[in-house]
Order: C-alpha cells, then structure tokens, then sequence
C-alpha cells in the first residue's frame, strides 16, 4: 500500500503538515445536530428516551433501565469467570496504574503571613463521576482500568459507568475489569444519549459532577455540550502516534507501533519522522509486506492511507520542531540520546524514550493512564490522571490586623474599580487597631 510522504524541505510542507493534521467533529455527517436531539429527548423523557435509543442504536430492547444495569454479582461472576491468565493480567495491570496514579493525589495546605493570616488550599475529591467506557467496535477493559482506578485512587465517593453492548453481548473481560477497579454502578447504554443520562440524570441514572473517558465523534460531540452542565476530562479525537527515528532504530518495531494506532479506526492517525532516509524507506517497504498479516488489515490500511505519513527532515532538532507542531497523542522517540532529546518535546500527550518504550505497553500496564489529548490538544491538555478527580478551594482567615493591613490594599483598587459597597466592606475591618490579635 502507499503511505503519502513528506519532505520538510519542500516549500509548502507547512501547508501539506497542516492538511494532514486537519481533523473535524462533524467529518462524520452532521454530528451536532443529531447530538443535540439526542439530548433533548433524553432532558425531556429522561428513561423513556434511553430505552428507545438504546434499542435504536444498540439493537438492545429493554422494558426499563434496570434491566441494562450490570450488577455488583454480575461483575464478580465474570471475574471468577475468565481465565487465570486473563485474571491475573487484569490485576497486575491494576496494581500498576493504582501504584503510578498514588503519586498524583494532591494534599491540602496552608502558610501564615506576616500578618497572622491563615491562607491556604482545601483539597477535596469530587463527589460523582461518570465515566463512558467505549464498547461499539471493540471491548476496552483496559479503558475501564484506566479511567476508574485514577478516580478511586483520588478518593471519587461514587463512580457510574455507562457502556455500550451492541445486541446486548456483555463482555466478561470488561465485567471483570468494572470489578477489579471498583465501579459501584454500571449500565449498558452508550453514545450520546449515555453522556446525556450522566449530564442531566434521569428516573434511574444519576446525574454526574463529571464526565471522563473516551469515545467516538458522537460522544465527543456531547461532551462538548453539556460541558457546563457538568465537567468533563477532553474532547477525544482519534488515536495518534508519532514516531521519530534514527539510524539506532529498528524498523519493524516501528511498522508494528504504527499499525498499533491505525487499527483503532480509519480516522487514526500514524506519523514517522526521520532524517535518516533509509529507515524511512525499510519502514515504507515494511507497511506494504506486513499489513496482510494484520487481522484489522482493512482498518489499518485506510487509516495509513488517509492520515498516515512519513516525513523527512532534516535532522534530530527539526524532527522535534514537526513534533511540537503535531502534538501528539503518543510520541515514540526511537533515537539515541532519547531522555536528553526529551527535553526539547514541548506538546506531547504521552512520551515513550527509547526503542523499549513501545506504545502498546501504555496501552494497558505501563502504569499512567492511556486517556490522552488529542489533534493537538496537548499543547494545553494533560493525561487523565488523580488531578482530573479533585477540586480545590481557596482558604482564607484573616485576622484582625490582616484585615486593617490588607484594606489598606483593597479599598484603592475598589475605589478604581466604582466598587463602592467592595471598599466599604473593607474599610470598615480597617476600623481595628492594626496591632489587635483574633
């Protein structure tokens, strides 16, 4: 097969990377507008809604939400269920992203000025999280594991999972996984209308304080917009590696790094930056002999088709300038000198240093989770992490010498600002002897 290649040297490579980054929401029809009337029916006729559009998207007929609620039993059947294999693979898995996840939680904190103020930060975990786990083309117990874990490990009091079952097929890895990270609800129900229910609640689905996890362009169109109703981790684009090469790197392991991503789905993308000519060519050869091996073949090859790439540049140093330009999700650096060069990465969602550090292994163990920004939105976007599952809140106690200190501060900027009832209130704490203690 072809995979287009570009040359940094061209004078319109700019415009070429930048078609080739280009990504929108409603490239699948007019996502919106079918969002926003799934919405508005789900607001309006709350479990009515997600039974008919349950049964309309999901092939999946049920007399009342209860029915696609997965049980706490059920979860625990379908844990003793799988292979031990399977089992343990889930719990080691666990055990590592609760471990790395540990090293994130943020504690309250608090100083003393110079005038016996107390001011500080309060830390606490959100009450209720929904969190969409994707189920459409595939099953994803690792999503599971990755987005719950952080939550629990944040101290998140509630946690209401909605997943999707095309045809009612419940998935035992996905169970097992639902209780090995702790979900105290679950229902089968996916799409916009599940980010509804979450959003907006209904008779049997509780409303959520906030909403992670990925999903496909309806669900990320719904996130958007309910955004404000609740919170939400990110919009979710499609997954993306990019690679950057040298002469140290090994071909096939960066043909089978990119297929990794280019077998999510067609809109994936897979980029290979080099300065090194020969690896681009081993790697263009490579795609061509091994896609017929890859049982997601078809997938892989429209996704390398429409979105993939190799480019060339000139070396190292302008192969992280296109890397900071692209912001990738997933960012392999298969070069020498890897953890140096690493401080010249400016965007990336996640970084994986040397040859070793394949994608895969972020995937599902490396220990951080695998819910990354995406199209670039790791120029301002981090990972889902611990930090995604607090609030903070400002803690001010100002004693009496705090206060007639501070209005001396205060009341000259309210007065600028013809906020008059602002200086008032602050002038009248000034009333104290500066020298009186609380």
């Amino acid at each position: 097969m072809s995979v287009r290649q570009l040359d940094s040297a061209d004078a319109d490579f700019t415009q070429q990377l930048d078609g080739l980054l280009a990504w929108d929401l409603s490239t699948e029809g007019d996502v919106d507008q079918v969002v926003r009337k799934v919405i508005s029916e789900v607001q309006a006729q709350g479990d009515a809604a997600i039974l008919s559009l349950t049964e309309k998207f999901d092939y999946l007929t049920a007399s009342t939400v209860l029915e696609l609620e997965i049980s706490q039993d059920e979860m625990r059947t379908a844990f003793e269920r799988i292979d031990a294999e399977q089992r343990i693979a889930l719990e080691r898995a666990a055990q590592r992203i609760r471990d790395y996840h540990q090293h994130q939680v943020q504690s309250s904190w608090s100083f003393t000025d110079e005038f016996g103020n107390q001011l500080g930060q309060r830390v606490q975990p959100l009450e209720r999280v929904g969190v969409y786990v994707p189920g459409g083309q595939a099953s994803y117990p690792s999503s599971v594991l990755m987005t719950l874990i952080p939550a629990k490990v944040a101290g998140v009091e509630e946690l209401i999972v909605t997943v999707p079952t095309p045809s009612g097929i419940r998935n035992d890895m996905v169970l097992a996984a639902l209780f090995i990270a702790g979900a105290d609800r679950a229902f089968t129900i996916g799409g916009a209308q599940a980010v509804a229910a979450l959003a907006y609640g209904t008779e049997t689905i509780p409303k959520v304080d906030k909403i992670v996890g990925p999903g496909g362009a309806f669900v990320a169109a719904a996130k958007r917009l309910v955004f404000g109703q609740v919170g939400i981790d990110l919009i979710a684009g499609p997954s993306e590696i990019c690679v950057v090469a040298d002469q140290t790197a090994n071909a096939e392991w960066i043909v089978w790094d990119l297929f990794s991503q280019a077998e999510h789905d067609a809109d994936a993308q897979a980029i290979l930056v080099s300065a090194d000519q020969d690896i681009l060519d081993q790697v263009d050869k490579l795609i061509t002999n091994l896609l017929p091996q890859l049982s997601r073949r078809e997938i892989a090859g429209a996704s390398l088709a429409a979105r993939g790439a190799l480019i060339k540049v000139a070396d190292i140093d302008e192969a992280l300038k296109v890397v900071n330009r692209i912001a990738p999700e997933h960012l392999e650096l298969h070069i020498e000198d890897a953890e140096t060069r690493m401080g010249s990465v400016k965007h990336a969602g996640a970084i994986f240093c040397g040859n070793y550090s394949g994608e895969s292994f972020g995937d599902y163990v490396a220990g951080p989770s695998h819910v990354l920004p995406t199209f670039g939105t790791a120029r301002f976007a981090s990972p889902l992490g611990v930090y995604d599952f607090q609030k903070r809140s400002s803690v001010i106690q100002l004693t009496a010498e705090g206060a007639a200190n501070l209005a001396d501060i205060a009341v000259p900027l309210a007065t600028s600002e013809g906020l008059e009832a602002h200086a008032r209130a602050a002038s009248l704490r000034a009333a104290q002897p500066k020298s009186e203690k609380p």
